[in-house]
């Protein structure tokens, strides 16, 4: 029974290293995404027809993320901004946010 659980455990530790990896490849793409539209100005279409590939959707899925349309749109708003991933996931960029979001409902 004990052999049992660790062998459990170990594969569910394996499938989040996973989940990391895809996500991972995820934040990839949407950097790859946010330098094409400074080049090029094309940068939402590019992760729109990325996400809705069939290489896009099997990331998407093993990164835990469903790949629908919702999804798609909002990796498109995103990129649009124009915010590079490293940036929006620091703590300084969510507490400036958090104070723009502050002054603005004040």
């Amino acid at each position: 029974m004990i052999d049992f659980v660790d062998g459990t455990a170990f594969n569910q530790e394996q499938g989040q290293r996973a989940r990391k990896l895809f996500a991972a490849v995820v934040l990839a793409a949407l950097d790859d995404a946010i330098a094409d539209d400074k080049k090029y100005g094309n940068g939402p279409e590019q992760i729109a027809r990325w996400a809705r590939s069939r290489d896009g959707r099997e990331v998407l899925s093993c990164a835990g993320i469903d790949p629908n349309e919702r999804v798609v749109s909002g990796l498109m708003e995103f990129v649009g901004k124009g915010v590079r991933t490293s940036v929006a996931l620091s703590r300084e960029e969510s507490e400036r946010r958090h104070a723009a979001e502050q002054a603005e409902a004040a």
